[in-house]
């Protein structure tokens, strides 16, 4: 039965609503700190900061410091414990423990019952919506849809409570009709043994009509690669002739693109970005031809800006959205209906327009090499990559980079560790274009390139395959949200891929 032309006119509605983002940007936000200051009152934080008596952003922005995880730790720990009314109203019984970093030590963020409908949930309709718009012939709701999630546990002894991934909270709590037009089932997609998880979900797709994907790049080519195993097809649009979008999140959608391509050779497939954390849905693509996101401002989130060459100062400049300036790198500071009070979430973004505001996450404020000043983000390395991966026909599955501060002829340089699904036939060559893009984009790097003097030119070690899901297994990682840190000013990871690299 043809569901689509009948579905259609329901998220139509919500288009008017999208179109105010281009005029009215400042008004919605102002609007959103209003009603999350009311509900503020209600809170120990509230009444500590004297929201009774806040009316603007600037009394607002006066009273409230700018706030770190471990600034807001021990509120958020006693709300595990079940206490009320502490960061926001009411008790708030699911946290989801952020994939943003990868050492012993997880950040569990609070997902109110608020926070989850009218952000993560409204981050998904709007999602089909622009979508949709696009694409005014789709036929994504006469199949399935395959979502990729992680898993939960209780939290602490707390009844009811639950604390894991975003996206298997999201699971838990989803309206049971949306099962009806998604694979796996709730039982499957939960699973914490992401190979078992894979396994399950790779024999049940291969029984469906699957229209559209949604989850993260690296894990979801897992599952693929497995469906192609067991259906030995050559191509995934055999096996799902109607496959027609990837909804897709967590990473850069770079190092993949030609992966997804070549296993899907057809221009009826497309690829929609969306930026959804842990602590909220920010950001979704709503333009193919612009891989730039729009900024999503009638969530539960307040938005702030704090420029990167002040990030490290004592007293940072923090902007509201109506002062940024497009091209210049900052670091987001978020404010929202879970009760995360002008939090500084670690990524950082450059706006590329502000009528509408729209933006290209470039990193994270702790995931970026500065052993010498060369400044290297994240959106500098994705760029490199394409460049050399462009030049070479190779492809990239994962990679990680740190400094190699003096070696033994006390020269230093970036140390590269690149796991490729196609390797280039040159390994020297791809170095060199990599390198040589790098100092075209980042005159910092470039200057510190400058005749070998204080940087030479980049080593790339070869990962062997399956090295870097190895890595994250190790740590308890496999799966889900989790990621490899791309760029990192010390060597603790890299030299842990690389004496795996060297076992077998």
């Amino acid at each position: 039965m043809a569901l689509t032309p009948i579905i259609r006119p329901l998220f139509s509605k919500r288009l008017h609503s999208l179109d105010r983002y281009a005029l009215e940007a400042e008004a919605l936000q102002r609007g959103v700190l209003r009603s999350l200051i009311k509900q503020g009152r209600k809170t120990q934080w509230g009444a500590q900061h004297g929201y009774d008596t806040v009316e603007s952003y600037e009394q607002f922005a006066a009273k409230t410091p700018v706030n770190t995880y471990e600034e807001l730790k021990e509120s958020i720990d006693r709300m595990r414990h079940g206490e009320s009314d502490v960061l926001w109203p009411g008790r708030v019984k699911w946290y989801a423990k952020s994939s943003g970093t990868t050492n012993d030590k997880s950040k569990f963020i609070p997902v109110s019952p608020q926070g989850l409908h009218d952000t993560h949930y409204r981050g998904g309709t709007d999602a089909v919506v622009w979508y949709l718009r696009n694409n005014p012939k789709s036929r994504i709701f006469d199949g399935k849809a395959l979502i990729l999630g992680g898993s939960h546990a209780p939290n602490y002894n707390q009844k009811r409570s639950l604390v894991g991934d975003l996206s298997a909270i999201l699971i838990e709590n989803i309206n049971p009709l949306v099962n009806l037009v998604r694979i796996p089932d709730k039982r499957t997609a939960l699973l914490s043994d992401f190979e078992q998880k894979r396994e399950r979900i790779a024999q049940m797709a291969l029984r469906e009509r699957v229209t559209n994907l949604s989850g993260v790049p690296s894990w979801m080519m897992s599952v693929l690669k497995r469906v192609m195993e067991l259906s030995g097809k050559q191509y995934l649009s055999e096996v799902w002739p109607d496959l027609e979008v990837f909804f897709h999140g967590g990473v850069a959608f770079t190092p993949y693109r030609e992966q997804y391509k070549a296993l899907i050779p057809t221009d009826r497939m497309h690829y929609m970005e969306t930026y959804n954390a842990s602590e909220g849905f920010f950001g979704l693509q709503d333009d193919p031809a612009d891989t730039s996101m729009s900024l999503m401002l009638d969530y539960g989130v307040f938005y702030e800006f704090i420029p990167m060459d002040e990030f490290e100062n004592e007293h940072p400049t923090c902007l509201p959205l109506w002062e940024v300036e497009t091209g210049k790198n900052y670091a987001m500071v978020i404010t929202t209906s879970s009760g995360l009070w002008r939090y500084i979430i670690g990524d950082t973004v450059r706006f590329t327009s502000v009528s509408p505001y729209k933006f290209v996450i470039t990193g994270r404020t702790k995931f970026f090499i500065n052993a010498f000043g060369e400044e290297l983000i994240v959106d500098n390395a994705e760029k490199g990559l394409a460049e050399a991966c462009r030049q070479t026909g190779a492809s990239v599955t994962d990679y990680t980079a740190a400094p190699v501060f003096m070696d033994s002829e006390g020269k230093c340089r970036h140390q590269w560790v690149i796991e490729f699904a196609q390797r280039p036939a040159d390994m020297e060559e791809f170095a060199r274009i990599l390198d040589t893009t790098l100092q075209h984009i980042n005159s910092d790097y470039e200057a510190k390139r400058y005749k070998d003097i204080t940087l030479q030119r980049l080593e790339v070690v070869e990962g062997r395959k399956g090295v870097f899901n190895e890595w994250l297994k190790l740590k308890g990682k496999l799966g889900g949200q989790h990621k490899v840190p791309r760029l990192s000013n010390q060597r603790q990871i890299i030299d842990e891929i690389i004496t795996l690299n060297n076992e077998k």
